[in-house]
């Protein structure tokens, strides 16, 4: 079932499938957020605002809008 990172809840996992290059920081492709990595949703802030997720042995902080770029297939 593909969705993207941002409708994963905490806990879940999935394996990234498609980034929108144009819409996501270059950092992220750098810190190994690309196709094929599996990745993680550890919290949610209380606002919902920022995810704090786990992908390729980094633990990295994004906003909710760029979560929503990121295609997924759950695991």
């Amino acid at each position: 079932m593909d969705t993207s990172i941002a409708n994963l809840r905490v806990g879940e996992r999935g394996m990234i499938q498609e980034i929108s290059l144009e819409k996501i920081p270059l950092s992220l492709l750098e810190m190994g957020c690309i196709p094929g990595e599996s990745v993680e949703l550890i919290q949610r802030a209380p606002l919902k605002d920022p995810l704090y997720i786990r992908v390729n042995g980094s633990h990295l902080a994004i906003r909710t809008e760029t979560a929503a770029q990121i295609l997924i297939t759950k695991e």
